[in-house]
């Protein structure tokens, strides 16, 4: 599969081929496989000794004759602590259970089940990152992922840029974008608005859109806040499909070479 190589005016420069990787079959089961052993949260519950921080002696002893006995008094068996004491008489207060005042959670959220301990076989790995990688060809499903893109049309993806491209700044980056792009721009940069409903109030104000990825060489540099810039040593299935599979995603030739070399 052949593609066209773009210089940085936006006219076709060059032609090359496509390593395997862009045109093996979209298996997105496999996709979304990776991403759900990718899930990770904030795991969250109540502080491990929570409700045990008190001086209570455990259950008390309802036997006769026993030093600090319950025996007679008409309490329950639970842990108790002492406030005062007078002699054998105990001024006892419950403690650590959940019903008790000060005492630990009835059924606590655990903290230990919100690991994610799901994994993936090395061979599905490597097929989910190259359907990753194939459906940023399909513009199909680049269409169906973004929503602003309905009814439109969309060709030549991959787009491939000389590496020139990462000597320009920001600036002209965009302003070449835009020229080759065309409705696509609208999807490519980032950009940031004002949440419209009452989630601004909890911490929730500012909603943004992912952006289009940018992949590099490993040895290129590009800055910019406009979009996501991404190597080739470190690009995973993570940055192909955030949010789903067919993200925009532009190359530069050097990126190319290297992703048919890798393993």
């Amino acid at each position: 599969m052949k593609t066209k190589i773009l210089n940085i005016q936006g006219k076709e420069n060059a032609t090359i081929e496509l390593p395997k990787c862009f045109s093996e079959k979209i298996r997105e089961d496999l996709v979304e496989k990776v991403l759900e052993s990718k899930r990770s949260w904030q795991p969250y519950g109540p502080s491990l000794v929570a409700g045990k921080q008190h001086s209570a002696k455990g259950k008390i002893v309802h036997r006769r004759h026993v030093w600090r006995s319950g025996y007679g008094r008409g309490n329950s068996r639970v842990p108790r602590k002492i406030f005062s004491q007078k002699g054998s008489q105990f001024n006892w207060e419950a403690a650590e259970v959940p019903h008790a005042r000060g005492g630990m959670r009835a059924h606590p959220p655990k903290a230990l089940s919100m690991f994610n301990t799901k994994k993936v076989n090395k061979k599905e790995l490597k097929m989910a990152f190259n359907s990753a990688l194939s459906a940023t060809t399909e513009s199909k499903i680049v269409i169906e992922k973004y929503e602003r893109l309905k009814g439109k049309k969309i060709e030549n993806l991959p787009l491939i840029f000389e590496s020139k491209f990462i000597s320009l700044k920001t600036k002209e980056a965009l302003e070449l974008l835009k020229k080759v792009l065309g409705d696509l721009f609208e999807v490519a940069v980032k950009q940031k608005s004002i949440r419209s409903g009452i989630g601004k109030l909890r911490g929730r104000k500012h909603k943004k859109n992912a952006g289009m990825l940018f992949v590099i060489g490993k040895k290129e540099k590009f800055k910019t806040s406009k979009f996501d810039v991404v190597g080739t040593n470190e690009l995973s299935i993570l940055d192909l499909a955030k949010g789903g599979i067919g993200r925009l995603t532009i190359y530069t030739e050097e990126a190319i070479k290297e992703l048919g070399e890798r393993k």
